[in-house]
């Protein structure tokens, strides 16, 4: 018997008993272990494989991630840098070392 099924049977039950809790409780658990089964077979994932290429691409989204914060890290070091070079710069001038520059 299929998920499809028994849900299907559960219902009737419902409907033939009044609802009972456990009844109840057992429509829902089989609609949501359905409608998740529906939603991975959308997506493909409903195979052996599965499992592995979500590990696979949780690995790659990590990597994404810690390579964006190295990119944005750098990008404020050498910001920083640049900044401090050019007060260095400024200071030199206005101390009278503007004779070298020209």
């Amino acid at each position: 018997m299929n998920r499809e099924d028994m849900l299907a049977r559960l219902i009737a039950q419902a409907e033939d008993t009044g609802g009972d809790l456990v009844t109840m409780r057992a429509v829902v658990e089989e609609a949501s272990e359905l409608g998740a089964a529906r939603v991975l077979t959308r997506m493909g994932l409903d195979d052996a494989t599965a499992h592995g290429d979500l590990a696979e691409l949780r690995e790659l989204l990590r990597a994404w991630r810690d390579a964006k914060r190295s990119a944005w890290k750098a990008v404020i070091d050498w910001t920083v840098r640049g900044i401090l070079a050019l007060l260095l710069f400024a200071i030199a001038m206005r101390l009278g070392a503007g004779g070298i520059f020209r």
